[in-house]
């Protein structure tokens, strides 16, 4: 099968994370893939160099019309069996050209329960006809999406992102080696957070509860993973807490799940999320997780002790620091669970299955 997944941008984020690595997927299992994008740097993508990456280069709506034709022109060279277009930009990109490009199947994948604004709601609910299966992230976004009439209810369903659990597994070796880096002892109390700054995360509400968390554990330091606008706000922030000592941002790193590792703790404190991958990252890599009770995470996480509302530090503080109290027992046994559900639920094999469950209902049509 020729597939074409289509999306906004390849920068480093979650969805974009969640593209490649289904590219990957498809090409081992043995189909043609490819993967265009609107616009933007390459900042990840896939292990296998033999996917191309091409650039549409819809830096504005000025390139549209140029964009337009690059597309047709791919359509009638790659002539794929199914178009897959990831966030807003590139599902609205892909339904305006619908017709005109001849896309033969079209699915559209939001990747979040955010819509982003009355306008947005508006492009999707116009548009909605011209694609033929929608899907969201988790049961939640999809159904928030379905009631805002943004989605058809009746071509639209929930598929969840996969996990390569090989890469995320824990690494005693990993965490001895970097502890050791950070200068962090065997018994210090270490979080971590992953994710870009940027409102959404909401680092604010994060670090005012390792604030309250220092009252009672003043030796735990918080490793802050990923880059973003927010990161000087941030950083003053911390200043002015006096928690540059505890408090440590990391920028953009490629072994986060050795990171993942040398933590005792994965926080997740946003205001708003689609899936969090970075949930299931945590969990995969048997770490014990708090977080906030946003979009899909309750989904994947599984276990409602272990969330609290979203923007209430004190409570999160809270559990945090019920979370550290565990005994190194009952952390690890946690652990072995979180991973367990992964496996189960949400590994990379699963997602998989699902969207080629999806994708062959495009030669089904055909066929008929």
């Amino acid at each position: 099968m020729k597939i074409l997944l289509l999306i906004t941008g390849l920068g480093l984020g979650g969805a974009e994370k969640v593209v490649t690595s289904l590219a990957d997927q498809l090409f081992v299992a043995g189909h043609q893939v490819k993967i265009a994008y609107l616009r933007g740097e390459i900042e990840v993508q896939p292990q296998h160099p033999e996917i191309e990456l091409i650039q549409l280069g819809l830096n504005s709506l000025a390139n549209f019309s140029h964009s337009a034709q690059r597309f047709a022109q791919i359509m009638q060279q790659f002539q794929p069996d199914v178009v897959h277009a990831h966030m807003f930009h590139a599902i609205l990109f892909a339904r305006l050209l619908r017709r005109s490009a001849q896309i033969p199947y079209l699915i559209c994948t939001a990747h979040s329960k955010v819509i982003g604004g009355k306008a947005r709601q508006w492009l999707y609910r116009m548009t909605d006809r011209y694609s033929d299966v929608n899907t969201n992230v988790s049961q939640e976004a999809t159904d928030f999406f379905i009631a805002q009439k943004a989605f058809g209810a009746a071509k639209s369903t929930a598929v969840s992102n996969g996990i390569d659990t090989q890469k995320f597994q824990f690494s005693a070796s990993a965490r001895q080696q970097l502890r050791s880096q950070f200068g962090f002892s065997d018994d210090t109390p270490v979080l971590i957070a992953v994710g870009r700054l940027m409102q959404a995360k909401d680092y604010p509400n994060l670090i005012q509860a390792f604030r309250l968390l220092q009252q009672t554990q003043p030796k735990a330091q918080l490793l802050i993973v990923g880059d973003g606008v927010q990161r000087a706000e941030l950083e003053q922030q911390v200043q002015q807490l006096n928690l540059a000592d505890q408090i440590h941002f990391l920028g953009v790193r490629h072994d986060v799940a050795e990171l993942l590792s040398a933590a005792d703790l994965f926080v997740l404190s946003s205001a708003w999320e689609g899936f969090g991958l970075v949930v299931a990252e945590a969990m995969s890599c048997e770490r014990v997780v708090v977080a906030t009770d946003c979009g899909g995470v309750k989904e994947v996480l599984g276990e409602p002790e272990w969330l609290v509302p979203p923007q209430n530090a004190e409570m999160l503080s809270k559990k945090l620091v019920q979370a550290l109290q565990l005994s190194i027992e009952q952390k690890a046994q946690l652990g072995q669970q979180h991973r367990q559900r992964i496996q189960q639920h949400y590994s990379m094999q699963s997602m998989l299955q699902q969207w080629l469950a999806l994708y062959h209902l495009s030669t089904e049509r055909t066929a008929s």
